[in-house]
């Protein structure tokens, strides 16, 4: 696979990333290099990954704990006593070999230590592989409020292996091709028709497009002023059920894909109301997602908690909630404002 240049560095995929890898560590005469895993990377991924690391420089290895409710601030301060334990400088390199949420807080570690150090990205989940490893967002969660501590901060690289996804599970697949659908509604067309045709479709196929597309709308909007705001399409909603599962003791954690498939469906039906959507697009595409996911168990009485959780989107200007939201598809508006009202008709046809 091509390599695809981003702002200031190279996402390069399988054989060909982890040369480049080594002859970076080896040009940059890093001082010494750390690797953030989780307890399953360490097991999972870590013996392949060492072993097609050419390098003398000495490793540390630094393990966290997996799993969304650990992105936070106590686990960023156990990771930066870590470095400083082990005397780690300004010239040393932190790699972070995971998903989601190790290659989020360990971007935002490695920023904020000793006001910045190299880091390089080895996502090992789908979801990691088409988003959170690539367009420089780092951060992590405060409480169940999703993202909410964070900056912009560029990897030296990132190396995309496909057979990391060996070790995941099907859920975890799941998670990651929500994030492809968003893609397909509001870019490309053609990797949603891939998924809602092909049944049997090897989603790693669909992992080079998708990281383009990601790439192109981060090229033209780094800082997420306009354009790049599309890439939160179903994630307004989707991030308030996720942080409203993650908090209450009697749900089920979802993972970051169930929520954001909750969310496409309601931005979708909330399009349909408010720009003309088309109607018998609206209910393809909800078939397609439930045909995936199923239904998440949203009840009536969930409802005024999910929208209070609104309040905290990272797009609301002036307390206004800002929406994504869709004429067509490939074709999206910024900044729309939905009455609470028709936030409650979307979640009512979601789990109707």
């Amino acid at each position: 696979m091509q390599s695809i240049k981003a702002v200031s560095y190279f996402v390069h995929f399988q054989d060909n990333g982890y040369e480049k890898l080594s002859a970076l560590i080896a040009e940059n005469n890093y001082s010494s290099v750390f690797i953030l895993v989780d307890e399953h990377t360490i097991e999972d991924c870590y013996p392949k990954f060492i072993s097609n690391l050419a390098t003398d420089a000495p490793i540390e290895i630094i393990e966290i704990e997996s799993g969304e409710i650990n992105k936070n601030l106590d686990t960023c301060i156990g990771v930066w006593n870590a470095l400083t334990e082990l005397h780690a400088d300004r010239h040393s390199l932190l790699i972070t070999l995971g998903g989601g949420v190790i290659t989020d807080l360990g971007g935002f570690v490695a920023a904020t230590y000793k006001r910045g150090i190299d880091f390089v990205n080895i996502p090992t989940t789908l979801l990691s592989m088409v988003d959170a490893s690539v367009g420089g967002k780092t951060g992590v969660d405060l409480g169940v409020l999703k993202n909410q501590v964070g900056l912009f901060a560029n990897p030296k690289m990132v190396v995309v292996d496909t057979d990391y996804l060996q070790t995941v599970s099907p859920r975890e697949i799941r998670s990651g091709t929500a994030e492809i659908i968003k893609y397909g509604l509001t870019y490309d067309a053609n990797l949603y028709h891939q998924i809602k045709e092909d049944k049997n479709l090897d989603i790693t196929e669909l992992i080079p497009r998708s990281i383009e597309i990601k790439n192109d709308v981060v090229l033209q909007d780094p800082k997420e002023k306009n354009l790049r705001k599309i890439l939160n399409f179903g994630h307004t909603i989707g991030h308030a059920v996720e942080s409203y599962f993650l908090e209450s003791e009697h749900k089920t954690t979802l993972t970051h894909g169930e929520a954001i498939a909750v969310g496409m469906i309601c931005e979708c039906f909330i399009s349909s109301k408010i720009l003309g959507f088309p109607k018998n697009t609206l209910t393809e595409i909800k078939t397609v997602i439930v045909e995936i996911y199923g239904k998440i168990n949203i009840l009536e009485k969930d409802f005024n908690a999910i929208i209070e959780l609104l309040k905290h989107d990272k797009k609301n200007v002036s307390g206004h909630v800002n929406f994504v939201l869709l004429t067509d598809l490939e074709k999206t508006n910024i900044d729309c404002q939905v009455a609470n009202l028709l936030i409650k008709e979307s979640l009512r046809y979601y789990t109707s």
